[in-house]
């Protein structure tokens, strides 16, 4: 049975923010999704996570129904401080973290701006990207160009022929992809190159998992050894039979491993 899920709004760093919220008496789970993925492409993760925790799903600014505005800005330490104002406006004690992709380096910076506001951290195939690294495999063209056909109707054959997603999931990009802001992805997608996430990690206190796809070339093995050892408390899972987005391309694995970790700090 599917949990019960609301949609809130907060005012938090000088903006409005929207989250979705599964409640239940559970420990809390703040969840991070990536550069063109608002929260309810993700309430089907949610409300699987639900099973577990009282999951706060957040549509970071530029997405979904939260704040854009043409002088906003778009960087690492912006959205850190919007997770740390909601964490603050919702008193939640040591929440535990997951992030995705771009919500992944997200909650890489929070939790080392704010440890004592943090709990577990799983960082899901996080863009190892940064000066001085290599840049990220997709180019932005791609997620512009999608973005661009959605918002005229366009793209859902080429959509499903990329993705091996079902066709409710396919449905939701349709409908939320165009309310991505074009310089929200714009800016957010140079952070990738131009921010550094790896000098945060020694600052990080929490325990901390790196969940990274066999095959989605975002983090390879190198990396992720190189990531997980500069973490106080790391841990290492790559996921097998899955690319960069794991939760649907191996959704149990994504599962039954990030909830092992929060709940227990070790691995199924």
């Amino acid at each position: 049975m599917s949990s019960t899920v609301r949609g809130r709004h907060v005012f938090v760093n000088g903006i409005r923010l929207h989250y979705l919220e599964f409640p239940r008496d559970a420990p809390a789970l703040i969840v991070l999704p990536g550069i063109t993925m608002p929260a309810a492409t993700w309430e089907f993760v949610g409300h699987r996570l639900a099973q577990n925790f009282h999951v706060i799903l957040i549509d970071n600014r530029g997405r979904g129904l939260s704040q854009a505005t043409p002088a906003m800005s778009y960087q690492l330490n912006d959205y850190a401080s919007d997770t740390l104002g909601l964490v603050r406006a919702l008193k939640l004690e040591r929440p535990a973290v997951l992030g995705h992709s771009m919500g992944a380096r997200i909650a890489t910076r929070f939790a080392a701006m704010a440890p004592g506001s943090c709990g577990r951290l799983v960082l899901a195939d996080p863009p190892m990207t940064g000066p001085g690294r290599r840049p990220y495999p997709a180019p932005l063209d791609w997620y512009l160009s999608s973005m661009e056909k959605v918002s005229r109707g366009e793209g859902f054959e080429e959509m499903r022929a990329s993705l091996n997603w079902p066709e409710d999931q396919l449905n939701l990009r349709m409908q939320w992809l165009p309310t991505c802001d074009r310089k929200a992805v714009t800016d957010s997608y140079n952070s990738f190159n131009d921010e550094d996430i790896f000098s945060s990690l020694p600052r990080i206190e929490s325990e901390t998992l790196l969940m990274y796809a066999e095959h989605g070339d975002t983090v390879r093995d190198g990396e992720a050894a190189d990531f997980v050892g500069r973490l106080q408390r790391g841990h290492l899972c790559k996921v097998e039979n899955a690319g960069h987005m794991i939760p649907w391309d191996n959704p149990d694995a994504f599962h039954e491993t990030a909830a092992a970790f929060i709940q227990t700090g070790r691995l199924p």
